[in-house]
């Protein structure tokens, strides 16, 4: 008679990496270079960048579950059109559900929450991981890298916001703290401002972890 294995705990300590490793170790955008796109052209404020993070986070999450639970059913020839139909499908409904109840943020993302469809982080993590992992590790997958993607893209929404107006989600902190004259920077409303502020974590980043590129 053969013994049946434990189940593996639901949060193991192999599960438990894939949520931890993309938030630093193997983020998409300081570590994988990509999703570099958004991280330039949404960031200029906090409020547009926060909706964008949820957004990505969202439709990684359900399309990393969707095509891990039909991965065996898709012919091999057409899992790229796959894939991009089911992420065309998320972003769509994430674009409606906007357009619906957050208008005016719809109308600023504009084009942006469509391009998430070419996001590459999305279409990697269907390609490198939902393919050929199960529906549980999965999800934790897309968690781990749509928050990893979060986190750097409010990083630089939060400094460009802070220093280029003054303000964090639209409320003036330094003339909350009595600095009625802060020095703002025009530089960081535009993209060579999201270049600065972006290339700084990077280095800070790899810096921190010792990351070496072979």
């Amino acid at each position: 008679m053969v013994e049946k294995k434990p189940a593996e705990p639901v949060l193991s300590k192999r599960r438990k990496k894939f949520v931890s490793d993309p938030l630093n170790d193997d983020n998409p955008i300081t570590v994988q270079v990509l999703g570099i796109c958004s991280a330039l052209a949404v960031t200029t404020q906090m409020k547009p960048t926060l909706t964008m993070a949820i957004s990505v986070i969202m439709v990684v999450v359900f399309a990393n579950l969707i095509i891990s639970l039909i991965r065996s059913l898709i012919p091999s020839r057409v899992r790229i059109i796959v894939q991009l139909a089911l992420v065309a499908t998320l972003v769509t409904l994430v674009s409606e559900v906007l357009k619906a109840y957050q208008y005016d943020m719809y109308k600023e993302l504009s084009v942006f929450v469509g391009l998430i469809i070419t996001n590459c982080i999305v279409m990697g993590r269907l390609e490198a991981f939902a393919m050929a992992n199960k529906p549980w590790d999965s999800i934790l997958d897309g968690l781990g890298n749509g928050l990893g993607y979060s986190w750097i893209i409010l990083a630089v929404a939060f400094f460009r916001e802070v220093l280029g107006s003054g303000k964090v989600f639209g409320w003036p902190v330094f003339e909350a703290i009595g600095i009625q004259n802060f020095p703002t920077n025009g530089l960081m409303v535009t993209p060579v401002g999201a270049f600065f502020i972006l290339g700084i974590i990077i280095w800070v980043q790899r810096t921190k972890t010792g990351y070496v590129e072979h």
